[in-house]
């Protein structure tokens, strides 16, 4: 049995925890209220139009807890016992008591706390990608968007100049698990991080704003008032089947090109899937990753180089997949760009500093 101190000794851990974790939890009040209002905006949307069926959010109630309640956590908790017992040699004790101490705990709690929030607001962006070709009367500028990029890569298809360099099944098949496996890593392992780590505390209410501001700017609203299926579709939505046959052949037998076509069944029949919608412009693939790009770039600026060829391979590939063109890319990492750029400008500006680095300096 425990006994009375012993019992009181838990519980007032126990409530310390519930506080630290209940004070980053108000930290993150701006994310929070961001996911909400978007959240409303989606429901309205819905009701409005009367396409509930297009709604998406149950979809990611198995996969995304998963993810970030069980996968990831165990992965993180692993790595800090790993480093922690390497730090202090024999002294396992003590890096027990660092890595399971109530602030790091608090954080992690608090973070997949956020994440799950999180899950609703991909849900909802989810659910109005479902609704753009309804809103948008069908994808009404697939043929310019083609055209403006064989016109700025001097009169060539951009796929036609990659293909000749790069056209072999070995390529494809190394493109096509980066820009799925390694890009989801990379992004979502990112995420997680900065939801859940206290190293990330002068940085993750900016950071969260980013990655919604990818999502909801380039995903919804620009995606939404150029309306593009991307050279995949082409052939469905303009009726010109020739101009990307050549490419989709060689795609054919790919990953790529399978997921495509279950978008595209998806979209005929007029339902919701996990990670269903189709648009093209802006990408917000490549929007993630230079986000990402750019805030390693401002906390390692040797690694700048690195974060910006990465990205450059992502653009290539979205294209050399056919599921963009590439002033999809372009424009989404410019975007990008100029909203990172803005949002540190005012950070400096209004001498914001993060309230969670008051709680937690920085430090576990």
């Amino acid at each position: 049995m425990i006994s009375a101190p012993e019992n009181t000794t838990v519980k007032s851990r126990l409530l310390a925890l519930w506080r630290e974790m209940l004070a980053h939890m108000r930290c993150d009040g701006a994310v929070y209220a961001c996911v909400a209002i978007y959240t409303l905006i989606c429901f309205g949307v819905l009701q409005f139009y009367g396409r509930w069926d297009q709604s998406s959010h149950t979809l990611y109630f198995v996969q995304w807890p998963l993810l970030f309640l069980w996968f990831m956590p165990m992965m993180a908790i692993t790595f800090d016992l790993v480093c922690g017992i390497h730090r202090f040699g024999g002294n396992r004790g003590r890096a027990y008591r660092r890595f399971f101490g109530a602030k790091r705990l608090a954080r992690l709690f608090a973070g997949m706390v956020l994440l799950m929030a999180l899950m609703i607001f991909q849900g909802s962006f989810t659910s109005l990608k479902n609704m753009l070709p309804i809103l948008a009367d069908g994808f009404r500028y697939d043929t310019l968007h083609a055209d403006i990029d064989r016109y700025i890569h001097f009169g060539y298809d951009p796929w036609r100049l990659l293909y000749p360099l790069a056209g072999h099944p070995i390529v494809l098949a190394i493109l096509e698990w980066n820009y799925s496996v390694l890009w989801f890593v990379i992004c979502f392992a990112s995420l997680f991080f900065v939801a859940t780590s206290a190293w990330a505390d002068g940085i993750r209410t900016r950071y969260m704003l980013m990655f919604m501001f990818v999502w909801v700017f380039c995903g919804n609203v620009l995606a939404g008032l150029f309306l593009s299926a991307g050279p995949a579709f082409y052939g469905e939505v303009t009726g010109d089947d020739s101009r990307f046959a050549d490419q989709l052949a060689f795609l054919a037998d790919g990953q790529a090109r399978s997921f495509q076509l279950y978008l595209w069944r998806i979209y005929e029949n007029g339902s919701a899937g996990f990670g269903s919608g189709i648009s093209a412009f802006p990408s917000v693939h490549v929007g993630l990753i230079t986000m990402n790009a750019l805030f390693l770039s401002d906390r390692f600026p040797k690694l700048a180089w690195l974060a910006a060829a990465y990205t450059m391979l992502i653009v290539v590939s979205s294209v050399y997949l056919g599921w963009h063109y590439a002033i999809d890319g372009y424009v989404s990492v410019v975007v990008v760009a100029l909203a990172h750029g803005l949002l540190k400008s005012w950070e400096a500006r209004s001498q914001f500093r993060s309230p969670q680095a008051v709680l937690i300096d920085g430090k576990d």
